[in-house]
């Protein structure tokens, strides 16, 4: 069975271009890559946990901030290793620079014997479609041109 997590796609309209939050993953695994290493705020589904409420808490933990809505459903995608991600996509705004992320804890470096703890969101950023592009992973970028596509029929 693959794994299957659950996100938000926050968005806003600025003279008039859309721009999307991406995140990057904290850790020393992420540190060096950038191009195809960011995603929307996701994570793991709990056993029973509701995917949508999964999505909204993902958000909150990995970016500090609550999000209110209204949510558009982008549906899902599916990452290259099988991972299958469902997202939903909310306009709003904040400031990128203030997320506060939980943590994870490894065993670094590998083989120490010491356990060092990372934030699991180290930066995010507003990105225009080009850059995002770019920056998002693949599989992921594929939301936003599901949301891209919504707003313009809209």
């Amino acid at each position: 069975m693959p794994r299957k997590s659950a996100g938000i796609l926050l968005y806003r309209v600025r003279n008039g271009e859309l721009e999307i939050l991406a995140v990057h993953p904290g850790g020393p695994f992420w540190v060096k890559r950038d191009l195809g290493s960011w995603f929307i705020p996701k994570g793991e589904i709990e056993p029973g946990e509701d995917e949508f409420a999964a999505a909204k808490r993902e958000f909150q933990e990995e970016t500090g901030f609550d999000l209110r809505g209204p949510f558009l459903d982008l549906g899902e995608v599916r990452h290259k290793g099988g991972k299958i991600v469902h997202a939903w996509a909310a306009e709003g705004d904040c400031d990128p620079a203030q997320i506060v992320s939980n943590t994870f804890t490894i065993e670094w470096p590998p083989k120490s014997g010491r356990r060092q703890s990372f934030p699991e969101v180290d930066r995010a950023v507003f990105f225009r479609l080009p850059a995002a592009r770019q920056k998002l992973h693949p599989a992921e970028f594929e939301l936003v041109e599901r949301l891209n596509s919504a707003l313009n029929a809209g």
